[in-house]
């Protein structure tokens, strides 16, 4: 069954109407009203229009779903791949930039700065989504390399380097960037 005829007859069934109410609100018949939820045909523009002006249903929302369902997983994976690419990166340079036994004044301070513009760039274009999740999606590298430092370098070469200063930084500019970037 495709999702504008399952999105119907769960709203439908919400909003307390039988396909004979439905039907008769829409102004649009009844066996007509059955082949769309039953999948037998797909709904043309007017009679899709009807339907949803009846149920309160955004209409491009309801067809822009009904594209994007067989590229849904496709895409959750490329999502999940690019986050995780993009956290290693971002630790990757962390620590390069930090711990690194060549590593200078300079590299620590351009790591600092890049601790506060890298999340404030992610916090610009992501403006939907809330601190907890963006800190969740992006900053998790950070907290695993941090485990990670702990557990390899110690807490004392991790503090006197740096590193734990910049992720610390990062991770607040992930959560509370908007509310630098955002006032209103």
């Amino acid at each position: 069954m495709n999702s504008i005829a399952n999105k119907i007859i769960e709203t439908r069934k919400i909003k307390g109407l039988s396909q004979e109410e439905l039907a008769e609100q829409s102004k649009i018949s009844l066996r007509t009203l059955q082949r769309i939820e039953n999948n037998e045909n797909n709904p043309r523009g007017k009679t899709l229009s009807l339907i949803c002006n009846t149920l309160d249903l955004n209409l491009e929302g309801l067809l822009s779903t009904n594209r994007s369902q067989p590229f849904k997983i496709t895409t959750k994976f490329f999502d999940f791949f690019f986050l995780a690419v993009a956290n290693l990166i971002l630790v990757a340079l962390l620590g390069f930039m930090t711990i690194d036994s060549q590593a200078n004044f300079n590299s620590r301070f351009a790591m600092v700065l890049l601790s506060i513009l890298i999340p404030l760039f992610i916090v610009n274009f992501t403006p939907n989504m809330s601190s907890t999740e963006r800190l969740l999606k992006f900053g998790f590298g950070s907290l695993l390399y941090f485990i990670a430092t702990l557990s390899i370098a110690g807490f004392v070469t991790g503090f006197l380097s740096g590193l734990f200063l910049c992720m610390l930084i990062n991770l607040s500019m992930l959560y509370f960037g908007s509310q630098l970037i955002h006032k209103k």
